[in-house]
């Protein structure tokens, strides 16, 4: 009986929350490539609170907060931010910032915007919420992040102190979210979401988390009933995300890619982040290779 229920279990709990999570028509008809990728969507939509998430009536729509790539192409896992206000060219729509494609067009035309800067087709498609953020980690049972700033950020909510400290899902979505008082900007924004990802993923899979029926049941629910993915994508699918976002991490493949201006200015759209034209195509070619070195990633100057 003991070990019927311990087969039981895993199969209950995968069924339960392949049912929970919420589906949109997200990908391409892009040709194939080898490997696979999974972008992971960062939302800025604004609720009524009731799901952890940011209670602002005067925000309305929706731009992506954050993006990311994963990729595992021969035996090589990695990830890349896109900063949101990089400057590309949306299919259809023109130069503009990164993080306007989702407001334009939705998970589609982002998807595709993304399939031509990169050259390498989106796999799976994964949306976060705000209210997902605080909702996961909360789950998990909250997590230490660290960080070396000095922070008493209104925008965002966030007040830090200097040092590592285990925080709540509140904290660690204000935390993911502040950039008007970090030096590095958006950059800087990036390297404290990835921090965060990386936490959640590191408690998730260890043995006290992975092996507790409570847990793993609250954590289910938090990740089932808060993403957004296309139809293929479940729960399968998250889990080897979330192997390959820890392998990369622990190979120090990650990062932005290789930039060569935090103003570019093409007297439209403001102040925008310029991707290295020259270096991009040999960046994005070992991205698609899986021959990625830490060396590629965008390293600030001093």
């Amino acid at each position: 009986m003991l070990l019927l229920v311990l087969l039981a279990w895993p199969a209950y709990l995968l069924s339960w929350a392949n049912g929970q999570i919420s589906h949109v028509d997200a990908l391409s008809g892009a040709p194939s490539t080898s490997g696979t990728t999974w972008l992971i969507a960062g939302s800025d939509r604004r609720s009524d609170g009731s799901d952890g998430g940011i209670v602002d009536p005067t925000t309305e729509g929706a731009r992506t907060d954050s993006l990311l790539l994963v990729r595992r192409v021969n035996g090589q896992a990695s990830i890349v931010s896109l900063p949101r206000d990089s400057a590309v060219t949306i299919p259809g729509k023109g130069l503009n910032k990164l993080n306007a494609a989702y407001s334009l067009g939705g998970p589609q035309l982002l998807v595709a915007t993304v399939e031509q800067l990169t050259g390498t087709k989106v796999d799976h498609y994964v949306e976060v919420s705000m209210g997902a953020v605080t909702k996961i980690v909360d789950a998990v049972g909250g997590v230490e992040l660290c960080s070396d700033l000095t922070v008493d950020d209104p925008k965002s909510g966030l007040t830090w102190s200097p040092g590592c400290h285990t925080v709540d899902g509140q904290t660690a979505l204000a935390f993911s979210r502040m950039r008007y008082q970090d030096p590095k900007g958006d950059i800087g924004r990036a390297e404290r979401q990835r921090q965060v990802i990386d936490k959640v993923v590191n408690t998730a899979l260890s043995p006290s988390s992975a092996l507790n029926p409570v847990t793993q049941r609250s954590l289910g629910k938090a990740v089932a009933t808060s993403l957004l993915t296309d139809p293929d994508t479940g729960v399968t699918s998250l889990g080897l995300l979330a192997w390959n976002y820890r392998k990369a991490q622990s190979a120090g493949l990650t990062g932005a890619p290789p930039l060569s201006s935090l103003n570019y200015r093409d007297g439209v759209h403001g102040s925008m982040v310029q991707i290295d034209p020259a270096k991009a195509p040999g960046f994005w070619q070992a991205f698609r290779d899986g021959t990625l070195d830490p060396s590629l990633y965008y390293h600030p100057a001093g």
